[in-house]
């Protein structure tokens, strides 16, 4: 029983390394590399190491659904990547002086409150799933738009200083709308009828 069992783990492991999940775990390494180009003022090469994060989001994406290499550990290491080099891109912006600060704590504010909002219905045994809104989706498309544009500003001579306003702003407003949606789901999750009764069946069983 115990080398069945030993066995099965190993096979699940290696079902955990997928080449999508190695690329997403690439991609983490990215995050100090081109924090460190930032601040080193190699804007150029930190702009291609980006659009190189991006595209190979893309490709562990495709790879993982047209090749059944989907995993557990995968669908929390894709957006982890994702969050950890925006997040830390807006933040190095801020140090710099590049965009307002409103944005980042905006950004870095939501995604902690949606990290905590999951953390508290676990612990209270009322798990949720996230599933992202369209507007979810537009304002990640938004902030990869700035940061590219900030990017690019600071890497090639031409002025993108107009499309960068203009992008601040719609980060804003969709990161505000964002929030505000996924704290609506919340509340209606963790106010459930079927919900409560679950969590009354739970503690009379103990």
């Amino acid at each position: 029983m115990r080398n069945w069992l030993r066995r099965k783990t190993r096979r699940e492991g290696r079902r955990q390394v997928t080449i999508p999940n190695l690329i997403s775990i690439a991609r983490l390494f990215l995050v100090p590399l081109t924090i460190w180009l930032i601040v080193s003022g190699e804007s150029m090469t930190a702009f291609w190491i980006f659009i190189l994060a991006g595209v190979s989001d893309g490709v562990d994406g495709f790879i993982a659904r047209h090749f059944n290499m989907r995993s557990v550990l995968g669908a929390y290491l894709d957006p982890l990547a994702d969050k950890a080099l925006l997040v830390s891109i807006y933040v190095t912006f801020v140090v710099l002086n590049e965009i307002p600060a409103w944005v980042a704590i905006l950004v870095v504010s939501r995604d902690i409150l949606i990290i905590g909002a999951v953390m508290l219905a676990g612990m209270l045994g009322r798990p949720v799933a996230i599933r992202p809104h369209f507007i979810s989706k537009l304002n990640t498309v938004a902030q990869i738009v700035l940061a590219a544009l900030v990017l690019g500003d600071l890497a090639f001579p031409i002025d993108l200083a107009t499309f960068r306003h203009v992008m601040v702003v719609a980060v804003g407003v969709l990161t505000i709308g964002s929030a505000f949606l996924y704290a609506v789901d919340w509340v209606r999750h963790m106010g459930s009828p079927a919900q409560e009764d679950a969590v009354l069946n739970e503690r009379l069983r103990k």
